[in-house]
């Protein structure tokens, strides 16, 4: 049965009723078949068009109800309309209706030499039998309301899943893309830089081709990695990591391997060295020193830099601060030198220090050189 087609089931189910509903008038009609009978076997038949015209079939029930033995068949038309997703007054309507011509006998004139037994008996099923079909037929149609909403759910539970891996991978990519550019930009940029002053100071011919050659290269990665990260380049940052990442222990060797005439100063330490802070604080504080470092290498080379880390009871000042270029040194001007820059790396420092509470600033001095200050707020249990 559950295989059939929703029509065939429909029509089985109606053929049933309306087989159901000419048993009961005819089995229960008494003495002579008058046209109280045939109004009765009327109102069994019209069940055959009862999912077409609910409210028009309940109506033709009525008289076999009234006059005849039509029960049946003004239950299943009741049921009928209240099924059919009327608005719930018409269905407490037709219940009522069916109910009156439940509780009156036929003829009426026995209504007053029945006693009140009678009466209260035929008022208690009247109201069973009529408030039964309705109240069954609401239940059902609130069910399938309920299973509706259920499917609902979980289209919007799977929908906002898929929109929950998005935003992770989003901020996967802005991850992704932060690391790369504080990571492969500082040591491509180094290249370049090299390769460029070995380019112009070098009296080979053969030793200019090559730095030349290198140079290019470097600069070419740079510009594919600068497309690449505004590919990648998302609000937010995911909390995880693909490899350990640098902490504050690193900023002596980053300052000595950067190939830069730099400094370090580390001032507010005990005499144990440097504490472990939490591992964001010292990762935004080491990536700032490495962009500062980067940027005092390409577009100040040889001028002095000082870098200067101080721990105090509230917060984590790092401050990096290069002088003006020497007269000599090849200015990051000349076409030959010029570096493609994209403007990230400040603007990602930044969003770093936003993140975690706290300010970056950066600008030129009054002597000529460039500065980059951050400031971390530090709580007692990060201390």
């Amino acid at each position: 049965m559950a295989r059939l087609p929703q029509r065939v089931r429909n029509a089985f189910v109606t053929l049933v009723l309306t087989a159901a509903a000419f048993l009961d008038a005819g089995l229960n009609y008494p003495g002579t078949k008058d046209w109280t009978f045939w109004a009765s076997m009327v109102s069994c038949a019209v069940l055959l068009f009862r999912r077409r015209f609910p409210r028009l079939v309940l109506v033709g029930t009525l008289p076999g109800l009234y006059a005849g033995t039509a029960l049946v068949a003004s239950m299943v038309a009741l049921y009928t309309v209240a099924r059919s997703r009327r608005v719930a007054w018409q269905a407490w309507f037709a219940a009522a209706v069916v109910g009156v011509g439940l509780y009156l006998p036929w003829p009426i004139s026995k209504e007053l030499t029945e006693s009140a037994s009678d009466h209260i008996q035929r008022l208690i099923y009247a109201v069973m039998l009529s408030i039964g079909p309705a109240a069954l037929a609401l239940l059902l149609q609130t069910r399938e309301a309920l299973q509706a909403r259920i499917v609902e759910l979980a289209t919007l539970r799977d929908h906002e899943r898929e929109l929950h891996a998005q935003t992770v991978i989003a901020r996967e990519r802005a991850r992704i893309a932060r690391e790369m550019h504080d990571v492969v930009s500082h040591q491509a940029g180094l290249i370049a830089v090299q390769a460029g002053a070995l380019q112009v100071t070098a009296k080979d011919a053969g030793v200019r081709e090559v730095a030349g050659t290198l140079r290019g290269l470097a600069v070419a990665t740079l510009e594919e990695l600068r497309s690449m990260i505004l590919v990648l380049r998302a609000a937010g940052a995911g909390p995880t990591e693909l490899a350990p990442q640098p902490r504050l222990a690193d900023l002596p060797r980053l300052v000595a391997e950067s190939e830069a005439d730099a400094s370090l100063e580390i001032a507010g330490y005990g005499d144990d060295g440097l504490p472990l802070l939490p591992e964001p604080i010292e990762r935004a504080a080491y990536r700032t020193v490495q962009e500062a470092l980067t940027n005092a290498r390409k577009h100040a080379p040889g001028a002095a830099t000082t870098v200067r880390v101080e721990l105090r009871d509230d917060s984590l000042r790092v401050a990096v601060t290069n002088a003006a270029p020497p007269a000599a040194a090849p200015t990051p001007h000349d076409a030959q030198l010029q570096l493609p820059g994209g403007g990230h790396g400040i603007v990602g420092l930044r969003e770093r220090a936003a993140l975690l509470g706290g300010t970056l600033a950066a600008g030129p001095t009054a002597d000529g050189g460039f500065k980059i200050r951050l400031s971390l707020p530090l709580t007692a249990a990060a201390r």
